[in-house]
């Protein structure tokens, strides 16, 4: 796992397994069922069940991150600026934040700078991982997105 996927799990929680590959069956394999559809499930309103396909969630509302990071904040008990230094994220979120983790989510987030200038990269970084934040379900706040 990854540090940008690291830092998604801390903010959005642990995502669903994927489901599991589908096996090729070929047709000698099938054999033919029959079901009684006249006896369709009923929920207690006398409505049909939902199906599978029907009973999926609506998308959920959008992660504050902002409220999430302001609560990491306080539990961690260290004054941490996490709206400016992607440092004091990481360790708000209890993630490492030595300069080869930062280097490695430099890399994840495609940053092509000079790593060697880590003020420049953590700057960057902050922004790049604001923004990553948002176009995968977070709700960013907006002076953090410019």
């Amino acid at each position: 796992m990854g540090i940008f996927s690291s830092i998604k799990e801390k903010l959005f929680g642990k995502a669903e397994p994927e489901v599991a590959a589908v096996e090729t069956i070929t047709a000698e394999a099938v054999k033919p069922v029959t079901a009684d559809v006249s006896a369709t499930a009923t929920s207690a309103g006398g409505a049909a069940a939902a199906t599978p396909a029907e009973s999926k969630a609506a998308p959920a509302a959008p992660v504050d991150v902002a409220a999430i990071m302001d609560a990491a904040v306080k539990k961690n008990g260290q004054k941490l600026d996490w709206r400016r230094s992607i440092v004091d994220m990481m360790k708000a979120l209890d993630l490492d934040s030595s300069l080869a983790a930062r280097k490695e989510l430099a890399d994840e987030l495609g940053y092509t700078g000079d790593k060697g200038d880590s003020a420049t990269m953590n700057v960057w970084l902050h922004k790049a991982l604001m923004k990553a934040l948002a176009e995968n379900g977070g709700k960013v706040p907006a002076d953090l997105l410019d």
